[in-house]
């Protein structure tokens, strides 16, 4: 089994392909499929570990001819995790459609001239939500994005969407809360301060956290993301019986409890690295994204969520350690 991941090189992207090689093989229609190739793209060679399975692939997703170079004759599924993501989109219009737009629609060309069509996970947002909205959101609230990223976003799912309708992929679409506590360096998300004030604490150095304390944000661990993802590419087509979009469960927390489960688990030196600077800006994206769903869809088809802040928290501390002892 041949598969492609984009955005290889970011820290969900990485966790992802980990993941994919340990487990070695997929369950596709009942059937365990080995997992002969593996195709890691990112913007620049993503320098994964040494695995004769893995073909790395830098470039720019949406350059002329480079998705086709990624999914070539034999491709059964690609995840497309590539993206500008919601800062720098709002700052960078050009950027984010080049890369949020562009290069979706270019990776789903390279998809439709393949003679059997793969299955394509779309990794999308909760971005994809905004302006007033129901008191919970579910798949069927029509999306209203109130930024760049967001739409973009939106236009992806409508995409793919559209692509599995003609036949030319079979496509999954992810609604991802924050993913959360990222292990990498800070990105330019919005919302990357849910990992800051774990991480960079954790490790010793102090954290800003530009929303106020109270606000909350709809959040997932990357080791449920990770799991997301591999449902999402082993679930036969049948299994999407409500629609191929789903909104993925996730916990309604806030910097505050998330700190809090910090001090608990590593101290009140620790916690107490954070500073609270609210930033407009921040703030007021990130108080425009919707923190109630309905994802009993999601549930049905065996998605899971985190406990809540304590276990994200957890979770982070846990692989830490793991990552120091090798």
């Amino acid at each position: 089994m041949r598969l492609v991941v984009t955005g290889a090189g970011g820290f969900l992207g990485r966790s992802l392909v980990r993941a994919l090689l340990e487990r070695g093989k997929l369950v596709v229609d009942g059937a365990e499929v080995e997992i002969t190739e593996l195709v890691a793209c990112d913007l620049t060679s993503p320098d994964m570990a040494a695995d004769a399975r893995v073909r790395e692939l830098g470039g720019d997703i949406a350059a002329p001819g480079f998705a086709a170079t990624a999914v070539t004759a034999g491709t059964a599924a690609v995840v497309h995790l590539a993206a500008v993501v919601s800062g720098a989109a709002e700052r960078d219009f050009d950027l984010g459609m080049r890369v949020n737009l562009d290069g979706t629609r270019a990776l789903l060309e390279a998809c439709r001239a393949l003679e059997t069509p793969p299955r394509f996970v779309f990794a999308s947002s909760v971005a994809v939500y905004g302006g007033a909205l129901p008191l919970v959101v579910s798949e069927s609230t029509a999306p209203t994005p109130l930024t760049s990223y967001g739409i973009q976003k939106s236009i992806g799912e409508l995409l793919v969407s559209d692509y599995t309708r003609r036949g030319f992929v079979d496509g999954r679409v992810l609604r991802l809360p924050t993913i959360t506590v990222r292990g990498g360096a800070p990105n330019a998300a919005v919302t990357s301060f849910a990992s800051d004030i774990i991480r960079d604490p954790a490790r010793g150095t102090e954290a800003v956290c530009p929303v106020s304390p109270n606000t909350k944000v709809w959040v997932l661990s990357p080791r449920r993301g990770v799991d997301a993802f591999i449902r999402a590419l082993e679930l036969p087509a049948e299994a999407w019986v409500e629609g191929r979009i789903v909104a993925l469960p996730g916990a309604a927390v806030t910097p505050g409890e998330m700190v809090e489960a910090l001090r608990e688990m590593a101290g009140d030196d620790t916690a107490d690295r954070v500073r609270w600077e609210v930033d407009p800006f921040i703030d007021g994206i990130v108080s425009s994204f919707p923190v109630a769903f309905d994802t009993s869809y999601a549930e049905e088809l065996g998605f899971e969520a985190d406990a809540g802040a304590a276990e994200i928290v957890r979770y982070f501390l846990e692989e830490e350690d793991a990552v120091s002892d090798r």
